[in-house]
């Protein structure tokens, strides 16, 4: 019999609990024979589990097949008296834990020339570089050692925001009571962005769905696009009030022309039948890429559809660094990335239909489209043409947030 799963945080939980009511030779006989019923690999498995050395447990299960059991008879025969046996590593060696300690964290611990600096801190590693450091240690010293200092496994975790603005916290409340108060009036309220460009063809697509056990989907080993398949670009315009989204799949460049061909399809699709009375739009957008505050040609393209439409846009830009807080990423994106795990994007056909099947315990619906217009790179908009807007900044952080108006009505 071999390990299948074992959960071992439950296994640590119990032995912890009796451990303080059985004496030392109860723990290591309990230890082996919970190790003896898992079978193969159980001595690593309990070892890992309870803190165990594997030789204790090797130990336990020798006794077990040779002595008789355990009684209140016997119970004083070959157990040692409290504190008493081998000495731990580091209490023979007092620099152990500090040599340790500095391996791990070479850059914060005072040893920036550590071998270890550029290289994997395994435990096979860390118990080489101790060795050639003098010390006499195992691998499961240096395990059991790490675990009494307080170290885990750790995985890195996106905690910095890089470029915090001083006005942040305010803009983040400007942006919530005028969304609030744009709801109010019944106007419609956007949030907009681009995903992340996915190449087409038979590639790995992050994430994992069920399958037959043993038969993974092959797919290609270098992710080269293809010249004839190409590329696909998904911008998103997220309704908040509806909880309603629209996804412009390009094909080309992400431009702010095609960022704002983009909310012209939610709009012409969607938007203006759900508000039919609607004077003016509402748009939140990062502060950076298609649609970023400082593009010329964001606010050029912005301005021809505030003239098709007649609508009064209000634009909110969420600060430097902030693009995790946009209601798109949360509330569409993240979804249809968990719809599409582990499914390689063969063509546009199967991103659309991917991305148009998504959906929600909330409600959530999305309609999708393919934009095959080229989109050219490295337009310029001339200073002629940006003082012709009929743009007006907010007296909050107008850089961030500003209108744009009709500059003519419908005929």
């Amino acid at each position: 019999m071999e390990v299948g799963f074992v959960d071992t945080n439950n296994m640590k939980c119990f032995y912890e609990m009796a451990k303080p009511y059985m004496n030392e030779k109860a723990r290591r006989h309990f230890v082996a024979t919970a190790a003896l019923t898992f079978g193969r690999g159980g001595i690593s498995v309990m070892s890992r589990a309870t803190g165990v050395a594997r030789e204790v447990i090797r130990n336990g299960i020798r006794e077990l097949s040779e002595s008789t059991p355990y009684t209140a008879d016997n119970e004083g025969d070959h157990i040692r008296k409290q504190g008493a046996g081998r000495k731990r590593a580091y209490v023979k060696d007092q620099s152990l834990a500090l040599d340790l300690s500095q391996l791990v964290e070479p850059a914060t611990r005072g040893d920036p020339e550590s071998s270890l600096l550029w290289t994997s801190k395994s435990i096979r590693n860390l118990t080489d570089e101790l060795k050639a450091k003098g010390h006499d240690v195992s691998r499961e010293t240096v395990r059991l050692l790490l675990k009494e200092m307080g170290y885990s496994l750790q995985a890195n975790y996106k905690g910095i925001e890089e470029n915090q603005h001083a006005d942040r916290n305010e803009q983040f409340e400007y942006i919530y009571e005028t969304v609030k108060a744009t709801q109010a009036r019944g106007q419609p309220v956007i949030s907009v962005d681009t995903k992340k460009r996915e190449l087409i063809g038979n590639y790995k697509n992050n994430g994992k769905e069920w399958r037959p056990a043993g038969d993974p989907l092959d797919v290609k080993v270098h992710d080269f696009e293809d010249k004839e398949l190409g590329h696909a670009i998904p911008f998103g315009v997220y309704d908040i009030s509806e909880n309603q989204g629209w996804v412009s799949v390009g094909i080309t460049h992400d431009t702010s022309r095609f960022a704002v061909s983009s909310i012209r399809n939610w709009w012409n699709e969607m938007g203006k039948d759900i508000y039919t009375d609607a004077t003016e739009l509402m748009i939140t957008a990062d502060s950076g890429g298609s649609n970023g505050c400082r593009r010329r040609l964001w606010k050029t393209e912005l301005q021809h559809f505030a003239d098709e439409t007649g609508l009064t846009l209000h634009i909110l830009h969420f600060p430097p660094g902030t693009s995790k807080w946009n209601k798109i990423e949360h509330r569409m994106f993240s979804f249809i990335s968990k719809n599409w795990r582990g499914k390689p994007l063969t063509s546009l056909g199967v991103i659309v239909s991917l991305i148009s099947g998504t959906t929600t315990k909330t409600g959530l619906s999305i309609q999708c489209a393919v934009d095959k217009s080229i989109y050219e790179t490295g337009i310029q908009v001339t200073d002629e043409e940006l003082n012709s807007l009929n743009l007006s900044p907010d007296d909050f952080h107008g850089d961030w947030n500003y209108r744009i108006a009709p500059r003519r009505l419908l005929a």
